[in-house]
């Protein structure tokens, strides 16, 4: 027979695994990344009680082999989503994984040739999860509805052999969103830039545009009483009736050299002032300020520098900028991490700690607070604080490790968006997606 306190001790134990499990349980603790840049497609994340100090190497709570691609995960409903790509025969694929402990729940996959795709590693959009739906967009147009909870497809399209794609050399890219019921795409046919489907059935509800493909991923936002899609193609700035996919304004951006923006626009307010910033890797960035009376914009400032190696402003190449305040701040050509005044888009600062500087070299920015998280493409995961005075690093630690399918070169990279949910940070590389524990 047990003595008292063996029995006071088996009972302590089971109070704090009940009282951890209770904590980490993804459906009664913690929000949702069920898109590309989280929640609001902001690169806000809201959740409190998270650490504000770091080890040298964050030891994952689990991890899952996975194959390469530049897809993000995503996470919804304790569960995280993540798309890949095999060679051997050449498919891509979807997956669903429980998110507290990793084992595998579904997954797709599906023939999908890479010929002509520069950088053929693998899927590119975020899985988008939406009313007990997940959406998935591979490099060359196949875009399926699933269940979810099972896998079950529900409807998919090859929309190159419906729109016919005049493919972008890095592929399809452009992560789809979702407003007022519809499913609004990138497609970047050729006389169909963007097209509307129904999010539950998938029929086409409506298609715009003969522009040229683009990777930025578009945004919805609200102005002067109407919901309007902002999305960036090869040769324009556009704004787009969400629900109609009418054109209530345009800004010419055309790209000079090849369309190369990747970073989605960055919606900010600046006291009565509503703006867009935008930022490509050859054609520099600019300032749009919308007005508040009608749907129309006008340009606050635009820079652009005579090169990729000479720089004005800000040339951002995947990672998407923040703004706060009366400032922006954002990765440029080479690494480069640079804060700007939005007054005139003049650079305030530049520091190059934070990632070793290379051409196309990548962090991607979470607030958190007053704190930025950032992840670098060595797989480290800093925070930070940045404000004009400079970037102050609090901490940083090793998360995983650089792989070599997304690019050969410099001992490989890690540059596909993390997501934060459930207090944790869900990251992959092109071998595995691993989830580590964020919480204080």
């Amino acid at each position: 027979m047990l003595s008292l306190a063996a029995r006071l001790s088996f009972a302590l134990l089971a109070l704090t695994c009940v009282s951890f499990v209770a904590a980490a349980d993804p459906q009664s603790d913690g929000d949702d990344w069920p898109q590309w840049r989280g929640p609001t497609r902001d690169g806000v994340w809201r959740e409190q009680g998270i650490r504000e100090s770091l080890p040298d190497v964050l030891e994952p709570r689990w991890r899952v082999a996975i194959g390469s691609g530049y897809s993000g995960p995503t996470v919804a409903n304790g569960k995280v989503y993540v798309s890949d790509r095999i060679d051997e025969p050449d498919r891509e694929r979807v997956h669903c994984f429980d998110a507290l402990t990793g084992k595998s729940i579904w997954s797709h996959e599906y023939d999908c040739s890479y010929a002509g795709v520069s950088y053929p590693a693998g899927p590119r959009c975020s899985v988008h999860l939406d009313d007990g739906r997940a959406y998935s967009l591979g490099s060359k147009g196949h875009l399926f509805c699933f269940d979810a909870a099972t896998g079950e497809v529900a409807w998919q399209k090859d929309l190159d052999a419906v729109y016919d794609i005049d493919l972008p050399i890095w592929g399809i890219a452009a992560a789809p969103v979702i407003d007022r019921g519809l499913l609004i795409v990138p497609v970047s046919g050729k006389d169909a830039y963007l097209v509307a489907f129904d999010k539950v059935t998938g029929a086409e509800k409506w298609k715009a545009f003969g522009d040229r493909g683009n990777y930025s991923a578009p945004i919805v936002i609200d102005q002067s009483g109407k919901r309007v899609l902002v999305c960036w193609s090869g040769d324009r700035v556009l704004g787009v009736e969400s629900t109609t996919g009418k054109l209530v304004w345009e800004y010419p951006f055309k790209a000079k050299n090849m369309p190369l923006a990747c970073a989605s626009p960055v919606l900010h307010r600046n006291g009565d002032d509503q703006l867009l910033f935008f930022s490509a890797f050859y054609d520099g960035c600019a300032l749009l300020r919308l007005a508040a009376d009608e749907p129309a914009v006008e340009e606050v400032w635009r820079r652009r520098g005579r090169s990729e190696l000479r720089t004005d402003g800000l040339h951002s190449i995947i990672s998407t900028p923040i703004a706060a305040g009366d400032h922006v701040y954002g990765v440029d050509s080479y690494g480069q991490l640079r804060c700007l005044a939005l007054a005139d888009g003049s650079r305030v600062w530049e520091d190059l700690t934070a990632v070793p500087k290379s051409r196309w070299a990548t962090i991607h920015f979470v607030q958190n607070g007053e704190r930025t998280w950032m992840f670098n493409e060595r797989g480290e995961l800093l925070i930070g604080k940045l404000s004009p005075q400079g970037f102050e690093e609090i901490d940083r630690a090793k998360l995983i490790a650089p792989t070599r399918a997304q690019l050969n070169r410099r001992g490989g990279v890690c540059w596909s968006h993390p997501a934060f949910a459930y207090g944790h940070v869900f990251a992959r590389n092109d071998e595995e997606l691993l989830c580590a524990d964020l919480r204080k």
